[in-house]
């Protein structure tokens, strides 16, 4: 009963703050509003005097992208993390054979031992949730720069390398511009949080290295 308390004040946060977000870019105004704000510094850094809205588009995505996962990274071990990941596919997999196999033996030790592993594998999604609002503090001001930026434009029609003519403005399930923006903003996050990965491991292995050799020293 103690712990409940503070594993619940993350998710209302969160929720308050998503809450927030939906009526910012669902409420014109206020979305409007905000947008133009944010737009008093964005637009002459990467506005073009809207002559190139496509690569507008795609530095916005990068900002806004690159921001995030920065945040995202400052607080995630992505170690911890792929370790879990690989705790909980062997757990996954043990349990599957021995209930193939009908070990009733190894079912029941697997079993007693499940909610450990579940909760461990619980705290790393609720670290990463803990940071939604973080990166919610980008996200939602680009965004809303970005949608005052596509309706402000002289002309809405670009050429892509999937489409000679896309009009921005236009909508099937979604805006086109928002399609564009996930489409040049979502690559270059994967391209990211790789690369932060990798140093994360890099340097985790130099540490074990260190570590092992000042060992052997002693």
């Amino acid at each position: 009963m103690a712990d409940s308390k503070p594993a619940g004040q993350p998710r209302l946060t969160t929720m308050l703050i998503f809450i927030l977000a939906m009526f910012i870019l669902f409420d014109q105004n206020i979305r409007n509003a905000l947008g133009r704000l944010v737009g008093m510094g964005f637009e002459p850094l990467i506005g073009f005097d809207y002559q190139y809205p496509l690569i507008t588009l795609l530095l916005a995505g990068i900002i806004m992208v690159g921001l995030s996962t920065v945040v995202r990274s400052l607080f995630t071990d992505y170690v911890e993390m792929a370790r879990s990941q690989k705790v909980m596919s062997a757990f996954n997999q043990e349990l599957r054979q021995a209930r193939l196999e009908n070990n009733l033996y190894k079912i029941k030790k697997l079993t007693e031992h499940q909610q450990e592993i579940m909760a461990k594998s619980m705290e790393m999604s609720t670290k990463q949730l803990k940071l939604l609002p973080a990166t919610l503090l980008f996200i939602i001001p680009i965004f809303a720069w970005v949608s005052v930026f596509v309706v402000d434009l002289p002309s809405s029609i670009i050429s892509v390398p999937w489409s000679l003519e896309v009009d921005l403005n236009k909508s099937n399930v979604l805006p086109n511009w928002i399609l564009v923006y996930t489409v040049v903003s979502i690559p270059f996050g994967h391209v990211l949080t790789r690369t932060i990965r990798f140093f994360q491991f890099k340097k985790k292995l130099e540490e074990m290295d260190a570590a092992q050799a000042g060992a052997e020293g002693t």
